[in-house]
């Protein structure tokens, strides 16, 4: 998902991973040192990229939705089955979770992360904290679902707006800054190595009679068994409601789906997922030449998923107790953040540090989800064209022959 990330990256990451798993294992005191000062470092640069490139990613995408007009009905159709597979997505991570029931990380572990959170948090308080009295204060105090909902205000907003000259030049601020932090993330990514060893050799050093294995192993389980139900079971469902084979689409589609599976990029797929489905499936290019682009910005099953999985992870790590109707609420705010996760690198991921941080949770635990999140990566985008293809089938049924 997001930009393309090359076989020679993919080899620097499982080397780095090796590297660190070793040193971990040999659990030199002045080693671990160093690689937990370098852990901080990465985890402070994730958290400070995250919030600004996630609110502008959801802002750009929301813009966009305004130039949309003259294909009023095919975009509505786009955006119905966006949400409705999304949400199924998110829905099926959440009862996972709660069946699977991951436990809790050694509490050694996230012991340095300051300011963590705890107690019980209601479905009130999410939702008042929520709602910003000002405009300054969200950004001073770092409530992250605070600048989520202003930037969804501001893109609506432009979206809407009448065409002129003063919103030309806002937009393409907007998307300057957007240009400059994806420009700094490429930088994090290029230098990525060293922070998956630091977290590989912290998680390998601290490895403690299978507490650590057990937790995050129940949790990784949780996301690949979401993502593949999802696959399986979920969106065959919805193409059988609307009257069309499953077996058929994804027979026809499989090219597109392999290919996202090895390269982890939807964007970089969208030619190979546009030729299936045109020249395979038989898809009308109106319809896929509208609808695959947009999905590859909007559809984000996986990701939505994983959004869910690893915040409700990372907060009962903090001992943030939740409601059942405070979970609830993360439902709705992982399909709403996986719907505005316009083609951030590690969106998923950023996404999912930036929520974190504005409430205060131990975002020390996301790096040590990281080493893992090559493989969780490679399945959630080769769903997320899947579901791409699905939609896109769907919205063809409805309006063949308009």
């Amino acid at each position: 998902m997001g930009k393309k990330i090359n076989n020679k990256q993919i080899f620097w990451w499982l080397g780095a991973l090796l590297i660190g798993a070793l040193l971990g294992l040999v659990h030199v005191k002045g080693v671990d040192a160093v690689c937990g000062f370098i852990a901080t470092v990465y985890t402070r640069l994730f958290q400070f990229l995250a919030v600004p490139t996630v609110a502008l990613a959801i802002t750009t995408t929301l813009i966009s939705f305004g130039r949309q007009r003259s294909t009023r009905e095919i975009f509505t159709h786009t955006i119905t089955y966006t949400l409705l597979t999304t949400l199924a997505a998110s829905l099926v991570g959440f009862g996972l979770y709660l069946w699977i029931s991951p436990g809790n990380l050694p509490a050694e572990m996230i012991s340095s992360v300051a300011d963590s959170a705890s107690g019980e948090a209601s479905f009130y308080d999410h939702i008042i904290s929520v709602i910003p009295n000002n405009i300054v204060q969200p950004f001073l105090s770092g409530n992250v679902l605070s600048i989520l909902l202003i930037a969804v205000a501001v893109g609506l907003a432009l979206a809407y707006m009448g065409e002129s000259e003063r919103k030309d030049v806002l937009v393409k601020g907007i998307e300057g800054l957007q240009e400059l932090f994806y420009t700094l993330i490429k930088a994090l990514i290029w230098t990525l190595p060293l922070g998956i060893a630091a977290f590989a050799e912290q998680l390998a050093s601290q490895l403690s009679g299978g507490i650590i294995l057990g937790s995050l192993g129940k949790y990784t389980a949780v996301i690949l068994i979401g993502n593949a139900l999802q696959f399986f079971l979920v969106l065959p469902l919805f193409l059988i409601a609307r009257g069309i084979n499953p077996l058929r689409v994804l027979k026809a589609m499989s090219p597109a789906v392999m290919m996202a599976l090895f390269t982890k990029s939807s964007a970089a797929t969208l030619p190979f997922t546009l030729q299936s489905a045109e020249n395979r499936l038989g898809v009308n290019p109106k319809v896929s030449r509208f609808v695959l682009p947009i999905c590859t910005t909007i559809n984000m099953n996986g990701c939505a998923a994983f959004i869910l999985v690893s915040s409700l992870f990372v907060m009962q790590n903090g001992g943030i107790h939740l409601s059942i109707w405070a979970m609830l609420l993360w439902v709705l705010i992982s399909v709403i953040a996986a719907v505005g996760n316009a083609g951030v690198p590690m969106g998923c991921f950023f996404l999912t540090v930036s929520l974190m941080t504005g409430i205060g949770a131990p975002v020390a635990v996301m790096g040590l989800i990281l080493p893992i999140y090559t493989i969780i990566d490679m399945v959630e985008t080769a769903e997320n064209v899947w579901s791409d293809s699905c939609v896109c089938s769907m919205v063809d049924k409805d309006l063949g022959g308009k």
